[in-house]
């Protein structure tokens, strides 16, 4: 009698969900680029589009062998170097490049770095503007630092990749932080507009491309959104939060600019009236939820 394999019923642990998701990630970044785009003859007909896998491997300079276990997703050791090898061959951008380090467990990524990078006094001015919510951005939304009433208020970033902490992302892919928005048509309709604004200054920068070409993939109101073209400027104004234990919160939406060259903004969250001053000191008993 032929022996099977029992099919576990257990929930797939989060080692095994980074490697699927590495494994389909380098499968269909592989795919989409062309032998005659990085300098290779098509070589007649191809079953699968895009490249083969011993010609990602040739051209990053690593072995068949290793690259197709990468690529299954099997437990091997990935360094920086053959990481970026793959980048180039796979002409991934910097959110790409940025993904790929995350699946493998590999080192910082670019927003990781620019967060492990700022001043340590800065962590400490969030800290103390408890029970006040706070937060770090920079010009693409990248939440690079923020306090606990931060996250009571918003949700739990720590839980994500650092290229999924980008307040433009989550407001269109997070069912939670657009249920918590009151005026999320408004609200987005601005962002938007902002990051096309600070974007004129960074157009030959592939971070900021993928991060509209992401939302292009997934959001079908952020590309209708991005067509009109709107441009705004930053600005202060009032929020409004519908928090599951706490209720409405209305607060005064503040930034400060932290840096003349970097676009590295402090925002604080002041309430609006005397119900919202009461319940924001409560944010200190509220456990972050999840945000997908």
């Amino acid at each position: 009698m032929p022996v099977t394999a029992e099919r576990s019923t257990a929930p797939a642990d989060a080692t095994t969900l980074r490697r699927q998701e590495l494994s389909d990630f380098l499968r269909s970044r592989r795919e989409r680029i062309s032998p005659e785009q990085v300098g290779l003859p098509e070589g007649g007909r191809r079953r699968t589009p895009g490249l083969r896998r011993e010609e990602v491997a040739q051209l990053a300079g690593v072995g068949i062998t290793w690259y197709t276990w990468l690529e299954q997703g099997r437990d091997i050791n990935v360094s920086e170097q053959v990481l970026e090898a793959i980048s180039r061959v796979l002409m991934l951008d910097g959110h790409e490049r940025s993904h790929l380090f995350t699946l493998a467990g590999a080192a910082l990524s670019d927003i990781e770095t620019e967060t492990s990078g700022l001043p340590d006094q800065i962590q400490l001015v969030l800290d103390g503007l408890t029970p006040y919510p706070a937060s770090v951005t920079n010009g693409r939304y990248d939440v690079l630092a923020y306090n606990s009433s931060y996250t009571a208020l918003y949700g739990d970033l720590a839980a994500l990749p650092f290229d999924q902490r980008n307040t433009l992302w989550l407001a269109f892919t997070s069912k939670v932080v657009r249920d918590a928005l009151v005026d999320w048509d408004e609200g987005t309709r601005r962002m938007v507009g902002q990051y096309r604004a600070a974007m004129a200054e960074h157009l030959g920068e592939p971070q900021w491309k993928c991060l509209i070409n992401r939302l292009h993939e997934v959001s079908p109101e952020f590309a209708e959104r991005w067509q009109r073209h709107d441009v705004m400027a930053p600005e202060n104004c009032l929020k409004r939060y519908l928090h599951p234990e706490l209720g409405l919160l209305r607060v005064n939406f503040t930034s400060f600019w932290l840096t003349p060259r970097m676009p590295l903004r402090a925002i604080v969250y002041t309430p609006a009236d005397a119900e919202t001053a009461e319940k924001l000191p409560l944010l200190a008993t509220v456990t972050p939820r999840p945000l997908y």
